[in-house]
């Protein structure tokens, strides 16, 4: 029998996901020495790259030149992409087990967490999460309306995802003409009479999730003040003794710009943007037409767990601060996909390292593997999924070296071509997605910016001369 992971028969992989995880799995495949590798990028979309696309902001550019490194792992000979091919849809996991030896599933995180007050679902209160997709121009949710006509907003967290939120809606339209920013949202944005904007932490200045250069990033907007209470920017005794013990700079450094904005009185800039810190939001209220109009806030002071942590527990006082439109961004949630074992409390695949891990029998299924958001959690910034993509394949080489693999019927990557061909054939290769990105690159360059996205994938088709019908 001729070993696999050879020349005379590569290891085929298929990899469901083609964000920044999904392309750090291939570099370290491609990367084991003596090991031939075949590599299938499986997307549901027609274009690759995840949340670089359609999560990074789009005034971070700088963030979005990671997909140089991806364009050159995908330029690889042995790797292939086919977008706009839906896992479940067009092929389902036991398609997949008849092709290939290892499955590694890559999605994310896509869904949101919920705040689980009265009032979540009125109108006007919206996920963080679809408000990121629909100004990065994201395919499902191009058509969202939010009410830009309210003059103050509430983004409820107090992580990159929030910071993120709240810096597009102070930024001026001068600003976000320098973008890649939806053409629909640029100029809903342009019209925005947003005039306040509260980011609402519940815990405090200590244990904010952003990083120092967002945060940083904040106090340099061209129109809009940044402010925080001189009372929430100082440190309570715990989270005082936690960072003498830690000694952790860069918690410290955060914690000094906050510090140095409690300081600062407004210039007079048009908006406003106010950091609250031990502030939860208890319940919503809304108007007669069922839309939101306020929110009742709750004190908190920190407390310490059996664990070290310091967590928030509701004192006895409440605020009500009015806002009429409110983005929850409280965390991302995976999604279960058909046939893998999912911990729906965690909201992540089952799994010890990166190996899919059986719900009954809590052994390794053979041949399946995830990396990134939707195997430890939406935690850490792009780079973080490269270790985390790195332990994934260390396990599956171990499992291919003891031959614990699974035996596909149709190993060559022909047979599941022509398999997808059959399935999909509106399905995009990376030269079409290469096709696409330059026609994106000169539509912007025609009007000074950085590109003109496709948002719907009915163009996407038309660009490429691909009929839907």
């Amino acid at each position: 029998m001729t070993q696999i992971g050879t020349s005379a028969q590569p290891l085929r992989v298929a990899i469901i996901g083609s964000g920044p995880s999904g392309f750090y799995v291939a570099e370290h495949l491609f990367n084991q020495k003596d090991l031939v590798v075949e590599i299938d990028m499986f997307e549901r979309l027609p274009t690759p790259y995840g949340l670089v696309r359609f999560g990074v902001a789009p005034d971070h550019q700088k963030i979005k030149s990671v997909t140089a490194t991806f364009e050159k792992i995908a330029r690889h000979p042995r790797f292939r992409f086919y977008g706009y091919v839906e896992f479940g849809k067009h092929l389902t996991l036991q398609d997949l087990k008849e092709y290939y030896h290892q499955i590694v599933f890559t999605t994310g995180a896509q869904t949101d967490r919920r705040m689980g007050i009265p009032g979540e679902d009125l109108q006007r209160s919206h996920p963080a999460t679809e408000f990121v997709a629909w100004y990065n121009g994201h395919p499902d949710y191009r058509d969202l309306q939010f009410d830009l006509s309210q003059e103050r907003v509430a983004v409820v967290g107090i992580g990159n995802v929030a910071v993120d939120v709240a810096r597009i809606l102070c930024r001026t339209p001068d600003e976000l003409v320098k973008t890649d920013i939806a053409d629909y949202a640029l100029e809903a944005l342009r019209q925005s009479r947003v005039k306040e904007v509260y980011m609402l932490g519940r815990r405090g200045p200590a244990q904010a999730a952003f990083t120092t250069p967002e945060i940083k990033e904040l106090g340099e907007l061209a129109d809009a003040d940044v402010l925080v209470l001189p009372e929430e920017a100082e440190l309570d005794p715990l989270s005082k003794a936690s960072l003498e013990k830690s000694q952790d700079r860069a918690i410290r450094r955060k914690v000094e710009i906050l510090q140095e904005y409690a300081q600062r009185k407004p210039t007079g800039k048009s908006r406003k943007l106010t950091i609250r810190f031990l502030v939860s939001p208890v319940e919503l209220y809304g108007n007669a037409e069922g839309q939101v109009v306020s929110m009742r806030l709750v004190r908190n002071v920190l407390y310490e767990t059996e664990g070290g942590t310091l967590r928030p527990r509701h004192t006895d006082q409440f605020e009500e601060l009015p806002v009429g439109l409110v983005f929850r961004s409280v965390g991302y949630r995976g999604v279960s996909l058909p046939g893998v074992p999912f911990h729906e409390q965690w909201g992540v695949i089952l799994n010890q390292k990166g190996r899919v891990i059986d719900a009954e029998t809590s052994q390794p299924v053979v041949g399946e593997y995830c990396a990134g958001w939707i195997k430890r959690g939406p935690t850490g910034v792009i780079g973080t999924n490269k270790p985390d993509a790195l332990e994934t394949v260390q396990c599956m080489v171990e499992d291919l070296q003891r031959g614990a693999v699974l035996q596909p019927t149709y190993p060559e990557a022909s047979t599941a071509e022509k398999l997808i061909q059959e399935r999909q054939p509106l399905y995009f290769s990376f030269a079409d997605w290469l096709r696409l990105d330059a026609l994106e690159i000169e539509k912007g360059k025609a009007i000074g910016r950085p590109r003109l996205k496709f948002t719907r994938i009915e163009d996407m088709l038309a660009a490429l001369g691909k009929s839907s019908t």
